[in-house]
């Protein structure tokens, strides 16, 4: 079993290769617009779970999955030519939805946010007004 460091090592190179591959070499239409987002290699060195995104988003992630699954014998041997190991793991490639979920937490936070602003916006109007009571009441009685 390989070390943490070799581990990291070990996904850190996968990814880039296969970021190298996915731009280059493959051309299948279904993969058009897929990047890797996540290597993880287990420490018997067996499997290789890749986690891809697209930005098409998850409409067409059954797609993209399929042409991945079809073109993973190739890129295992591609990535054999390029990582040194003396086994290469078999990938296995799996939808990450991180990126859609960041994009609808920052949506939610722009609306928590412009709706901070509205209330902040409505409760200085309404002190002016109640400044401009208390002063009108004021002058009233200084009269």
């Amino acid at each position: 079993m390989p070390s943490g460091i070799r581990l990291q090592r070990i996904q850190d190179q996968i990814r880039q290769v296969l970021t190298i591959l996915l731009e280059t070499k493959v051309n299948d239409p279904r993969v058009e617009g897929a990047y890797i987002t996540d290597v993880s290699v287990d420490r018997e060195l067996d499997f290789a779970n890749i986690y891809i995104s697209s930005l098409v988003g998850e409409e067409q992630a059954a797609e993209i999955l399929d042409g991945l699954r079809s073109a993973a014998g190739y890129l295992r041997y591609e990535l054999s030519r390029a990582v040194k190991l003396r086994v290469m793991p078999k990938l296995r490639f799996y939808w990450d939805d991180t990126p859609e979920k960041a994009d609808r937490i920052e949506s939610l936070l722009a609306e928590i946010q412009a709706e901070r602003l509205t209330n902040a916006d409505e409760d200085a109007e309404s002190e002016e007004i109640n400044n401009e009571e208390m002063n009108d009441e004021g002058n009233r009685s200084e009269d």
